[in-house]
């Protein structure tokens, strides 16, 4: 099978690294990619947003599958172009994509499935506004309605912080959408969908503060783990049976199935699990830590999805264990990132390339905010930290910063989700 992969971050770099390993994978390519992928795989430039410049490369380059990492292609509908180009695709199509496009969206397709989520409140006018967030906080949790890259959401119990922040963003043509605060820790399920049938893979947490113990602004993510050695018994069944597979029928009963990838961002509150958010593509930095651990051949579970034949697929296997990612990030970020900077240790084990290019002699250099993604297995979570930092010891990049907290409550025994409230408690 030639597979052409979509994107240029340590997603994509995880899923190439996947794919380069799998037996069934006869020719490989990553567009644009970055200095790691292109040890992996053919690399070619190609604006992922053009639907015609995506489709003429993978027409081009006889792709039997093209698999689309990052959201801003498929919300912008280029999968669908190469779907109509007959080529198949793992990725929605823009119309099932607005899952993540607008979460104004996504709030009503909850609604009508009975998906449980957070109250909300779509606000698109400042005139409106103080009015609007009378009816949340004293907790405010304030989002840009469409996308962000992970980093137009403010949770703050100021007032004043959470209305200067819908101005901004209102200010900017952004609408906003206010939310009630959810309880408890948060987990990442990420769930193979071929239009009905759904197959969870390994939940996640990831860690979207800039700073040890979860302070500072939020960036795209600074680290993740999995799985999740505190998470209640049932409960991938529970959110595939109670959140996911009513979604995934409700847009089918819209005329737009889900096919890809269908990431569900949890709350596991006291009322049981909640929807924070829904993404149509594999998140990242998640992605590297779940990928690490799988067995079964990627392409196969891709293929199936993008055929159709989840439901006769078997049930992706797993190594045992647990696998922990750290972000490597660039001096400035999440603010305007220092890039060009010659990165050292670049091509140590288990380190993925999130923003690098290749520079002209040849070594590797920072183009991004999110610079490297290091990645550990272990037995257990102590065990896959140790390595991991330890890598994370090897690379050297001026300036860089990163979290040195992240899976650490979990690999303590510190986390669990808490005890069910009221009639939920059971479920």
């Amino acid at each position: 099978m030639r597979i052409l992969v979509i994107g240029a971050g340590g997603r994509e770099h995880a899923i190439v690294l996947a794919l380069s390993r799998d037996p069934d994978v006869t020719a490989l390519a990553c567009a644009p990619g970055n200095a790691g992928t292109a040890t992996l795989a053919e690399s070619y430039p190609v604006d992922v947003a053009d639907p015609s410049s995506v489709t003429e490369l993978a027409v081009w380059w006889r792709a039997d599958l093209v698999v689309f990492g990052p959201e801003t292609p498929l919300v912008a509908g280029v999968a669908d172009a190469v779907r109509a180009a007959g080529v198949a695709c793992f990725g929605p199509s823009g119309a099932a994509a607005r899952i993540e496009g607008s979460k104004a969206f996504a709030k009503d397709v909850m609604v009508s499935a009975g998906v449980p989520t957070a109250h909300s409140e779509r606000v698109d006018n400042p005139a409106k506004l103080d009015a609007a967030l009378v009816n949340f906080g004293p907790t405010w949790v304030v989002k840009d309605d469409g996308l962000a890259g992970g980093k137009g959401v403010l949770v703050t119990e100021d007032f004043d912080a959470a209305r200067a922040h819908a101005l901004k963003l209102l200010e900017d043509g952004h609408p906003v959408l206010l939310e009630s605060f959810l309880d408890g820790p948060e987990a990442s399920l990420f769930c193979l969908v071929d239009g009905t049938t759904v197959r969870p893979l390994l939940p996640a947490q990831d860690f979207k503060r800039v700073g040890d113990g979860d302070v500072g602004p939020n960036t795209g993510g600074m680290g993740a783990y999995a799985p999740l050695p505190w998470a209640p018994e049932g409960l991938v069944d529970e959110v595939v049976r109670t959140i996911v597979q009513p979604t995934v029928d409700e847009l089918a009963a819209r005329g737009t199935p889900f096919s890809g990838l269908l990431y569900a961002g949890l709350a596991l509150t006291s009322s049981g699990p909640q929807v924070v958010e829904f993404n149509c593509r594999f998140g990242d930095p998640e992605t590297q830590a779940v990928l690490a651990l799988l067995r079964t051949p990627l392409s196969r579970l891709l293929g199936a999805v993008a055929r159709g034949e989840l439901a006769t697929a078997p049930e992706p296997e797993w190594e045992p264990g647990a696998a922990v990612t750290v972000v490597l990030a660039a001096e400035g970020y999440p603010g305007r990132p220092r890039v060009d900077e010659v990165v050292g240790g670049a091509d140590a084990p288990g380190v993925l390339h999130s923003g690098t290019r290749t520079g002209a002699e040849g070594g590797v250099l920072s183009a991004g905010g999110r610079v490297l993604s290091v990645v550990a297995t272990g037995r257990d979570l102590e065990t896959a930290r140790a390595e991991v930092y330890r890598r994370v010891g090897t690379v050297h990049l001026p300036g860089a910063h990163y979290r040195t907290d992240i899976a650490a409550r979990a690999a303590r025994g510190e986390l669990a989700a808490p005890e069910r409230s009221g009639s939920a408690k059971g479920v």
